[in-house]
C-alpha cells in the first residue's frame, strides 16, 4: 500500500491528528494551505467560513508539490466548517483526481460532524470512499480516545 495523508488545518487540531496517522502508517504527508490565510478574530473567521460554505466559495490554495498518481490510498483530513469540510479542502477536491484511489476521510470538530463524510463520498467520484473517523475536540483538548483512532488506523493498515 502506498499511502499519503493530505490535510487542511486551521487551528492545529487536524494537523496533530494527520501527523499521528502519518507516523503510524509510515505514510507521506501533504498540507493544504490557502494563498490568503484567514485573519481576524475567531468570530470573524467563523462568519467568513459560514459565508464561504453557504456560497460554495473555493479559496485559492497553494499548489501541492506531490504527484498523487503513485498512491493507492489517500487519507484526507479536515476541520468541520458549518457541517462539512473546510472550503480549502473543497478547493483541493475540485482540482484533485482521486479516481481509482481508496480514500479514508477524517474530520475534527467540536461535536457537529454534520454531513461531512457524505459530502466526501459525493465529491470524490470514482474513488472508493471508506468509513471516516470523527475526531471530537473541546477547543484544543481531544475528546475522541486514542483507542478509537488506533482502531480506525488498523482498518487502513489491513
Amino acid at each position: 500500500m502506498k499511502c499519503i495523508v493530505i490535510f487542511y488545518s486551521y487551528g492545529g487540531n487536524t494537523r496533530r491528528i494527520a501527523e499521528h496517522i502519518q507516523k503510524e502508517l509510515g505514510a507521506d504527508l501533504a498540507e493544504i494551505k490557502t494563498v490568503h490565510p484567514y485573519t481576524g478574530s475567531y468570530n470573524d473567521i467563523v462568519d467568513q467560513g459560514q459565508r464561504e460554505v453557504n456560497s460554495g466559495y473555493l479559496p485559492e490554495i497553494q499548489p501541492l508539490t506531490v504527484d498523487l498518481s503513485p498512491y493507492d490510498t489517500v487519507i484526507l483530513g479536515t476541520p468541520v466548517w458549518w457541517y462539512t469540510f473546510a472550503p480549502a479542502m473543497n478547493s483541493f477536491l475540485h482540482k484533485a483526481d482521486l479516481s481509482d484511489k481508496t480514500m479514508y476521510p477524517f474530520a475534527t470538530n467540536g461535536g457537529w460532524l454534520g454531513h461531512t463524510f457524505q459530502d466526501f463520498a459525493k465529491i470524490c467520484d470514482g474513488a472508493v470512499v471508506k468509513a471516516g473517523l470523527n475526531v471530537r475536540f473541546n477547543e484544543d483538548r481531544q475528546m475522541t480516545s486514542e483507542t478509537e483512532i488506533q482502531k480506525w488506523i488498523e482498518k487502513i493498515r489491513k
